[in-house]
């Protein structure tokens, strides 16, 4: 099977899904192949026609959901910052999309927040930090001190909304949450 056929890729997101489902309810050491590929409905020799190892298929898994989820921002990277109210990041351009992706995986994100060391989120965080988050600042706050704290402030503002959004299974509306979220941060540009 080559890896571009739709067939290898069909067989590869059974697997991630599959993976994804077994660790919501225990830690990778503990899950086998043969749980991944009864879960996924595929053969055994299937998986190691993708990958040699569990930690590969996790490899891959964590590389389509950043993919999913920096898609899910709808803006072109590097971002293009033409006023300052682009580098808020908070449009409803922005975030309705990004909001839907949010809720749509709600399940996976609540597990990648519980497993961060697992899903290496840190590095997902850092990339976005540095090719969207601090450029945008970058334009409108020259102090770099400043700039530091201003980010540390408004992402972490919204990355804690958005964790209480997850926690309550995502029950406020998107609309409601994109106010809460432009009053708590000062949007008012």
């Amino acid at each position: 099977m080559k890896k571009n056929d739709s067939k290898y890729f069909y067989t590869a997101e059974l697997m991630n899904q599959a993976l994804l489902a077994l660790l919501e309810k225990k830690d990778i050491e503990f899950i086998t192949i043969t749980e991944i590929t009864n879960k996924a409905g595929v053969n055994r020799s299937t998986f190691y026609l993708h990958y040699d190892n569990i930690y590969e298929l996790l490899e891959e898994t964590i590389e389509n959901l950043n993919k999913q989820f920096v898609s899910s921002f709808n803006m072109q990277v590097p971002y293009k910052i033409n006023t300052k109210k682009d580098a808020f990041l908070i449009t409803d351009e922005q975030l309705i999309p990004y909001l839907n992706f949010v809720k749509k995986n709600k399940h996976v994100l609540k597990l990648i927040h519980n497993k961060p060391q697992l899903f290496k989120s840190n590095n997902a965080y850092k990339r976005m930090y540095d090719t969207i988050f601090y450029p945008a600042i970058s334009c409108f706050v020259e102090e770099e001190n400043e700039r530091i704290y201003n980010l540390e402030f408004f992402t972490g503002g919204v990355c804690a909304i958005i964790n209480k959004w997850l926690k309550l299974d995502c029950i406020t509306e998107i609309e409601e949450l994109i106010k809460i979220i432009k009053e708590c941060v000062g949007y008012s540009i």
